[in-house]
Formats: structure tokens, sequence, C-alpha cells
């Protein structure tokens, strides 16, 4: 998966409780540095996840898809708070790339020993 469209995946997943607190932006900042991407990749994230109908781009292949998954998650857990609107978009995304419960909390333990 591009760079740039991971960047507008947890952006989307950023805004979907319709705040971005100070802990969302160092993530997503820190993530952004790590996927070798500049200002203007975020911006353009931003602006991508602001729009009316913006959604979640799913990869096909298995490795991007649970590093996407792992990602959201993280991105979830970044403000502390589980929303209702980002558990339900995750859950969705999970469901769509092939993902059942046992994989789900499997991921959900490799993020947390992480």
């Amino acid at each position: 998966m591009e760079p740039s469209v991971r960047m507008q995946n947890l952006m989307v997943m950023a805004l979907a409780d319709g705040s971005l607190g100070e802990r969302e932006v160092n993530y997503l900042t820190d993530r952004c540095i790590e996927l070798g991407l500049g200002e203007q990749e975020l911006q353009a994230a931003i602006r991508f996840a602001l729009e009316d109908g913006a959604s979640v781009s799913l990869p096909q292949d298995r490795d991007d898809a649970e590093s996407l998954l792992i990602d959201m998650l993280r991105m979830m857990a970044a403000d502390g708070i589980l929303d209702e609107n980002e558990k339900r978009l995750f859950a969705i995304c999970a469901a769509k790339l092939g993902y059942g419960l046992p994989e789900v909390d499997a991921l959900i333990s490799r993020c947390l020993a992480n």
C-alpha cells in the first residue's frame, strides 16, 4: 500500500470520532515520518479525510491488510478513548479484509505486546 494512501486511511480513522487530539496528532506526525512522507502529504491526507464520503482504501495484500489494521488499532488507542465510531470503522474494515474475531483478538494481543 502506498504510504500516502496509508496516511489517508489513518486520517480517516483519526477523524472518525469527530475530533483530533494532541496525542492523535503526535501519532500521525510520527507515522508520517516513519512512512517517509512530508508536510505536503500530511496536509493532503487531512484534506482527503475531511471530504464528504471519505473512506478507507483496503489493500489486497494480506500483509498490507494486517499492517493497516494494526495501524488503525494504534490510531484508535492514541487518545486513550475507544470511540464507538472508531470501533465500528475498524470492525467493518476487519470484516471486509476477512478477519474474524480470533484474528482480531490476535492482532490486538500483538499490538499490546509491542
